[in-house]
């Protein structure tokens, strides 16, 4: 395992990506408390979280009425471009929306974490979320 990483109650999955990747994540996604399932949750508000959970990563968006959206591209043969989510009533004139399926295909597809927090340290809901992606072009 990964030294620095809180792995706690990770799926098999998991732990062979955290062999894999580990090394090369963020400081922040090593220091984060990796969740596994919905029923995990931060230990303190503030508190940086971590998950490859398709499961986790849509309840937490839909939890703040986000949707999948990608940062949109131009051109010929333009592909999706970064991960994202639309929050209401915070723009998002430039994302293109997209469906769960495709927008968590490509996250595993291109081996991603996504950081993010539930709670503010101020104990309000948090939109903050980062994406982490160990093979950096």
């Amino acid at each position: 395992m990964v030294q620095g990483i809180e792995a706690t109650n990770l799926s098999a999955e998991d732990r062979r990506f955290l062999e894999r990747y580990g090394s090369r994540l963020s400081r922040s996604a090593r220091r984060a408390k990796w969740l596994n399932s919905t029923d995990e949750h931060e230990d303190y508000e503030g508190q940086t979280l971590a998950t490859r959970q398709h499961d986790v990563i849509r309840r937490w968006a839909e939890g703040r009425e986000a949707q999948p959206a990608t940062a949109t591209r131009s051109g010929p043969g333009a592909r999706a471009g970064d991960l994202r989510f639309i929050f209401p009533g915070y723009g998002g004139a430039r994302l293109q929306p997209m469906g769960w399926d495709e927008w968590l295909g490509l996250f595993d597809e291109r081996n991603l974490v996504l950081l993010l927090q539930e709670h503010l340290k101020t104990g309000e809901q948090s939109n903050f979320f980062q994406i982490d992606r160990p093979e950096r072009e």
